[in-house]
């Protein structure tokens, strides 16, 4: 066994028990650190594979924002795990149907083999028009289709996503009656001396004069001795 095959099955064993962790850890926090580990894991099995846009991708997009704001949610929100496994067992029927189908299915691809020889291998080193040997570059071949022959779909795509954008920030923006909202363009226009300012006070000051106290009166016994 080489050293690649090595680390596929190291990746692979850390991912699978990442990925079991997941839907077994009890506390969310705990879920979403096990799914970033999962999803870390599987960026080292695209690197083996020769699919490096795939990796980058999913370790800066997926662990570098997605599973971040995933992280945020759950710390911020007060989760009851309580309330939330109250009707565990009312879907445990429909959930075990689901897994079962999953497993089917996984089960028939992987009994059925992967016809390695039929799929197209990409060449690491190709020739050019002038005959000569260049590097080939799976990322550059990837930009190249992207924004060439699916050119419009990634456009689409670009402006569903700038609206969704947009949407975000128009919802966090409108008016509540629950909280009070602060209109930003009141906020820059304040300006310093508005909301600042500088009192001057003496650096001592003189105590004030206490009046004498009178000593306290001897007790009724002590006036007849």
């Amino acid at each position: 066994m080489d050293v690649k095959t090595a680390f596929f099955y190291l990746f692979s064993l850390v991912m699978l028990f990442a990925a079991f962790r997941v839907i077994t850890a009890r506390n969310p926090v705990h879920a979403v650190l096990f799914l970033m580990l999962a999803f870390s894991q599987a960026a080292g099995i695209w690197l083996l594979l020769k699919a490096e846009f795939l990796a980058i991708t999913l370790v800066l997009v997926y662990l570098g924002a997605v599973m971040v704001l995933f992280l945020f949610v759950v710390m911020m929100l007060d989760i009851h795990i309580d309330s939330l496994r109250q009707g565990f067992w009312r879907h445990f029927p429909l959930a075990l149907a689901i897994g079962a189908v999953i497993s089917l299915e996984m089960a028939m691809v992987l009994f059925g083999g992967f016809r390695i020889d039929e799929a197209p291998a990409g060449p690491e080193i190709v020739t050019n028009d002038a005959g000569l040997a260049v590097q080939f570059s799976n990322t550059k071949a990837l930009g190249e289709l992207l924004y060439t022959e699916y050119l419009y779909p990634v456009e689409i795509a670009a402006v569903i996503l700038l609206v969704a954008m947009i949407t975000a920030i128009a919802l966090t923006l409108r008016e509540r009656k629950d909280h009070k909202r602060i209109d930003p363009s009141r906020q820059v226009g304040v300006r310093a001396r508005e909301r600042f300012e500088m009192v001057k006070l003496a650096p001592t000051q003189a105590a004030p004069a206490t009046e004498a106290v009178p000593p306290p009166a001897a007790p009724a016994q002590e006036l007849k001795q």
